[in-house]
């Protein structure tokens, strides 16, 4: 297992009411295991027609332009959940793991009840 997964994965397990399933043969992560907001994806351990070794997440609206516009090296558009969602890559440089935890909240707080949103707080 990539130092990447595990960590993406710590992340997004210490959300309230997250679980973990693969969807399409890479780990996904539910908000009371019905909404996704979250897939690490990884081409060689997931045989998927992916580039890069990625976390993609439900973004808030008129994130996922801003992020690709200031930065298309690391942030691009998946092939999953139109405009909806970001794909941010890993594999570009050391990633700031504070950044990818915001991603990962943010693409959270898109799915989650109120209720639960409240329980993580604003940042």
């Amino acid at each position: 297992m990539s130092e990447h997964l595990t960590r993406v994965r710590a992340l997004c397990l210490a959300l309230p009411a997250v679980t973990e399933a693969p969807t399409h043969g890479a780990p996904t992560w539910f908000v009371n295991g019905r909404r996704s907001f979250a897939k690490f994806v990884d081409p060689d351990a997931h045989r998927l027609d992916e580039p890069s070794v990625a976390v993609w997440a439900a973004a808030p609206p008129g994130a996922r332009h801003e992020l690709v516009a200031a930065d298309p090296e690391r942030f691009f558009g998946p092939p999953f959940g139109g405009s909806a969602w970001v794909a941010m890559r890993l594999d570009v440089g050391e990633p700031d793991w504070a950044e990818v935890r915001e991603i990962l909240e943010d693409g959270y707080r898109q799915v989650a009840p109120r209720y639960l949103v409240d329980r993580i707080g604003r940042g």
